[in-house]
């Protein structure tokens, strides 16, 4: 049985977490509840939305163990795990010899980073090579320990998103480079997905060897919890493309990684939704997140038909507690998915709705 502290019924929330990732629970739905909390108030205060510093892991680990210990009483199908943001980008580019830049997310309590391109021409390519002394990959181990040290017994510790395929180029010259460099020169474009497939290798392999893995599956932001070493995978770059270039530059090195591994799990934002029959095809994929975007409509409200294109695959969702409340009371909600449930009033709520979360049968 699994024990952590801040968590006492994880044992019950994996084994339903595991029936879902195994596509076994078409007629069941899950849950997570967000409620208020001092943690993230705090950090909305001490933090403005926008650049600063790198922090102390110290200070971040602190941060994750307050905000998850407010958590204990939730009897959803969370998994308390912290994420490393402020690896979640800039690491990559950053061990080559990029400049990584940190914003601060007061609404999420994150610190995320990022570099700026650090090529200015191909020519400079071939100076590129992965140095396991770069200050930013020990500074990556560094962090991982103290929140493996941190988070022991408590929590877990989540895994975080890979910056492969054109992602990767992107960080070498810049978004609209990448994609005129698929013209002008794709064979140097292959050798940098080759070069982002080592890099990327590295970096998740030592986050499985340090960080291990929970109840013999992965942490997870974007899932909360699934079977064995899964990575979280992006293509996000082929949501400006046709399906077309996503099949000749992005199949291949997703399933290529992904296989690498135990499986994967993707997110796909509003203005990707086009990528969806074909991703969902992926050799290995566990699940997607569907993410909302501005000016396209919330993935909760055409749920139907985004599953009708997806099949079987798990897929998770957003929406606020009164929207969420009135499907389950008209039992309208879509089975075989993880529902993220916003701003619920409080625990006493939450665990009310989980109740019949727990009771409904599609």
């Amino acid at each position: 049985m699994l024990s952590l502290q801040y968590k006492p019924n994880a044992t019950e929330v994996i084994a339903g977490l595991r029936q879902l990732y195994e596509r076994r629970a078409r007629d069941r739905i899950f849950a997570t509840m967000t409620v208020p909390g001092a943690a993230l108030a705090d950090f909305a205060r001490q933090y403005s939305e926008g650049r600063c510093p790198y922090p102390a892991p110290e200070t971040r680990i602190a941060f994750w163990d307050r905000l998850l210990a407010e958590r204990t009483r939730l009897e959803d199908d969370s998994i308390p795990g912290a994420y490393l943001s402020e690896m979640d980008q800039g690491l990559y580019g950053g061990m080559l010899g990029g400049t990584v830049e940190f914003m601060a997310h007061p609404d999420t309590g994150w610190i995320s980073s990022m570099v700026a391109p650090l090529l200015s021409d191909w020519s400079e390519f071939d100076r590129l090579s992965i140095d396991e002394s770069a200050e930013w990959f020990r500074q990556y181990l560094r962090q991982l320990d103290v929140f493996v040290r941190g988070a022991a017994g408590k929590f877990g510790v989540s895994h975080f998103i890979l910056i492969d395929s054109l992602n990767f180029v992107f960080e070498l010259v810049g978004a609209t480079n990448t994609y005129a460099a698929l013209f002008d020169c794709p064979d140097l474009v292959r050798r940098a997905v080759e070069l982002a497939f080592d890099l990327n290798v590295l970096v998740q392999q030592t986050f499985f060897d340090r960080a291990g893995l929970l109840a013999g599956g992965t942490v997870s932001n974007m899932v909360q919890w699934v079977p064995g070493r899964i990575i979280s995978e992006s293509v996000d770059p082929f949501h400006m493309t046709s399906v077309d270039y996503f099949e000749t530059w992005g199949r291949e090195p997703a399933e290529r990684i992904v296989g690498r591994f135990d499986g994967g799990v993707l997110h796909i934002h509003g203005n990707g939704r086009h990528l969806l029959e074909a991703v969902s095809t992926l050799r290995g994929l566990k699940a997607i997140f569907l993410g909302d975007d501005r000016g396209f409509p919330s993935a909760f409200d055409v749920l139907g038909d985004l599953q009708r294109r997806t099949g079987d695959v798990p897929l998770v969702v957003s929406v606020d507690s009164v929207r969420f409340a009135d499907r389950l009371d008209r039992h309208d909600l879509p089975g075989g998915v993880l529902y993220q449930v916003k701003q619920v009033a409080d625990v006493a709520t939450a665990n009310r709705l989980m109740e019949r979360v727990r009771a409904y049968r599609c």
